[in-house]
């Protein structure tokens, strides 16, 4: 795997598309800063990627690897989830 600068761009922008379909996919209002989502795309989108060739489904490809961004997409609504769902309980407060 080589660093170059458009890889490393790529890699933000796909991370970007990945954290808004992660939002997309996760039902309810999410309170979260859109900066938070997408941190959560990139870091889905880099171990998406190291899931899915661990797992031999990430081949190279010409195009988009639809599975791989399957994985992708599905990690980033866990995190999303996970994240919205510890500030919602942080946030509320019964009495």
């Amino acid at each position: 795997m080589e660093f170059t600068v458009w890889g490393i761009i790529t890699a933000l922008v796909v991370g970007l598309i990945v954290g808004a379909l992660g939002r997309l996919v996760v039902p309810g209002r999410q309170n979260m800063p859109i900066w938070l989502h997408m941190l959560i795309g990139v870091g889905a989108a880099l171990l998406g990627t190291v899931l899915a060739r661990a797992m031999g489904i990430a081949t190279e490809t010409a195009g988009i690897d639809w599975t791989e961004l399957l994985v992708q997409v599905v990690l980033a609504a866990i995190a999303v989830a996970l994240v919205a769902g510890v500030g919602r309980r942080r946030g509320v407060s019964h009495r």
